[in-house]
């Protein structure tokens, strides 16, 4: 149990719950948006950004944020230039992603096993500058959501209305594209770009069974991640674990138990 008390743990602990905020506030809106599998698609362009940045010897998750911001901008072009079939977007920058990270691992052989812990995650190697990055995106994503959340609960609901009440539609679309890039760059190394999409979406999808507004679907969303994480992070820090692999697995039981809850309640 003195695994609990370590400085690794706090440090895990801390960037665990920075990320449980900030992962289901962007997941809720891109959920509602029907995009939630822009996550698995940002998360495999930013490891192809950090291959980068172990390539050139550069801060990789500072690479990898670059590399999906670039990726939310080419997102939102081609979501344009292909309105009716929006989600061949998504498909088209995924594969360029997956090709530039297995070039990247073909240049970098030496560097494969650093880059394979952000596949998987390794929030136990989070240092003072990764805790500084997720808490800046943290407080970036908190902001833009409170300041905007009005905007963007119109836009995911209904985005020709918002255009035709004078909204800035491609700003606030460009906005939540390069928040959610934002946020997976950061989190691809607590919980590994494999999972990542996992936190965007499942603790929305568990907010929505049981939420009556907007408003409370926010909030239950951020308590279910924040349980997950911080329960997940115990029981894989006590039993030696995958901690990215725990949480996911406890918010999928998280779930599993509503569904049934509201099925028995039914029945």
């Amino acid at each position: 149990m003195e695994i609990l008390t370590s400085e690794f743990f706090q440090r895990a602990l801390a960037g665990g719950i920075l990320i449980g905020i900030t992962a289901p506030l962007i997941g809720l809106f891109l959920v509602l948006r029907r995009l939630s599998m822009i996550g698995d698609t940002l998360s495999h362009v930013t490891i192809a950004g950090v291959a980068l940045g172990f390539l050139l010897g550069v801060y990789p998750i500072a690479v990898g944020l670059v590399f999906a911001v670039l990726a939310s901008f080419a997102i939102e072009k081609l979501r344009k230039a292909y309105k009716s079939y929006a989600e061949l977007s998504i498909a088209i920058i995924m594969s360029g992603g997956v090709a530039l990270a297995s070039l990247f691992f073909t240049l970098g052989k030496g560097y494969n096993g650093d880059v394979m812990s952000y596949l998987f995650g390794s929030i136990y190697t989070l240092d003072m500058t990764d805790l500084t990055v997720v808490g800046i995106v943290t407080v970036i994503v908190i902001a833009v959501v409170f300041i905007f959340h009005k905007e963007f609960f119109l836009l995911s609901f209904e985005e020709d209305a918002a255009a035709v009440t004078g909204l800035p539609t491609k700003l606030l679309n460009m906005l939540l594209t390069v928040m959610t890039a934002l946020v997976i760059s950061t989190a691809i190394k607590i919980v590994g770009a494999l999972l990542v999409s996992a936190l965007l979406t499942i603790p929305v999808a568990v907010s929505l069974l049981i939420a009556r507004s907007f408003r409370s679907s926010i909030i239950l969303s951020v308590i279910i991640s924040e349980i997950a994480v911080i329960a997940g992070l115990i029981i894989a820090g006590v039993w030696n674990l995958a901690p990215g692999a725990t949480i996911v697995l406890l918010l999928i039981a998280m779930l599993i138990v509503i569904m049934l809850g509201k099925k028995g309640i039914r029945a």
